[in-house]
């Protein structure tokens, strides 16, 4: 079954690049339709209709850039927590680190003792250091580019400035959940970390769930969110096996609050309308020893997707249905 959000265009012609995947959506789809017609009758109380998309450029390789229902009021309202207010783009690459932010100590909740990873896709520094990113790096199965630049908006938003935002305003809720958060890296770093490094960080964190947040830059028309899914790999220095499982009961459930919360609707060109999608050549997923996920927040190459991923109303809401999907995983 495909969904179509409001304002959403109907499913294009999907790429031959995979068929459609065989998924267990019976949970999903309940939730997400109910999610979608209570979004259509109260209306978007903030800025974003509805959306999402793949990235040509990703955390993970070249090609591709990345928790249960909500407890805490505080994560049900927009804040301030993102440094990216969703006006036009300036010459300021990304906003202001907060690096002591992952290291406060985590409030009393539902997740207290959990460790999440936040991926942030990409670094806006990328493409001031083409020869370190450009570097290969083992990915289990082969060697692949350390980094993209990422893709952006027709307008210059970057992938970067945007996965960076998404990234703290979710540790932000993670937080006020109880979880004990890091990210990969918080604007601290002129480039990178390589995706070899990206999956070792959730690894030696023993992280019982990781999700790396990146947007598409597929064609306009393109339109949608999906979760990427470690395949079953077992080659080299990548073992997926162990993690496949978790990580699809991960993915489901960022995707079904996705929908309840952006409105957004899983897409029209990937995945055969279940927002998910399953690979195994991205060495953040190959590497990975611990349940992980990247989600392909919208099409930065689409007017409309790019509407809302530009506007800071629509991005606290994306992290509210990542951050309520990590919380249904984590609490069973």
């Amino acid at each position: 079954m495909s969904y179509v959000g409001p304002d959403f265009d109907p499913p294009g012609p999907r790429r031959s690049r995979r068929g459609p995947m065989t998924v267990a959506v019976a949970a999903l789809v309940p939730g997400a339709l109910v999610g979608w017609l209570v979004w259509q009758a109260v209306g978007d109380s903030g800025g974003g209709g509805s959306t999402s998309a793949r990235s040509t450029a990703s955390a993970g390789a070249p090609g591709s850039s990345s928790a249960a229902p909500g407890s805490s009021s505080a994560a049900r309202t927009p804040t301030a927590s993102g440094t990216d207010d969703g006006k036009p783009p300036s010459s300021t690459l990304s906003g202001p680190a907060t690096p002591a932010a992952s290291d406060l100590p985590a409030a009393a909740g539902p997740l207290k003792g959990k460790v999440v990873v936040i991926d942030p896709g990409h670094n806006a520094g990328n493409f001031q250091h083409s020869a370190d990113i450009n570097r290969k790096v083992n990915i289990g199965t082969n060697w692949k580019e350390c980094d993209t630049t990422g893709t952006s908006t027709n307008a210059g938003y970057s992938e970067a400035r945007f996965t960076l935002d998404v990234a703290r305003r979710l540790r932000t809720l993670l937080q006020q959940e109880g979880a004990t958060v890091k990210l990969t890296q918080d604007g601290d770093r002129s480039w990178g970390p390589c995706v070899d490094e990206r999956a070792r960080i959730g690894n030696d964190a023993h992280a019982d769930a990781v999700v790396s947040i990146h947007a598409d830059g597929s064609a306009a028309g393109n339109r949608g969110f999906h979760v990427i899914l470690p395949a079953s790999v077992h080659s080299g220095a990548a073992d997926t096996r162990a993690i496949v499982a978790p990580s699809r009961d991960l993915g489901e459930r960022i995707a079904g609050n996705f929908v309840r919360d952006t409105g957004s609707a899983p897409s029209n060109y990937i995945g055969g309308g279940t927002g998910l999608d399953v690979r195994g050549d991205l060495g953040g997923l190959n590497l990975s020893t611990v349940p992980k996920v990247f989600i392909e927040c919208g099409n930065m190459r689409d007017s409309k997707d790019a509407a809302l991923l530009t506007s800071g109303v629509w991005r606290q809401k994306a992290a509210r249905g990542i951050s309520e999907g990590i919380v249904s995983f984590l609490r069973g």
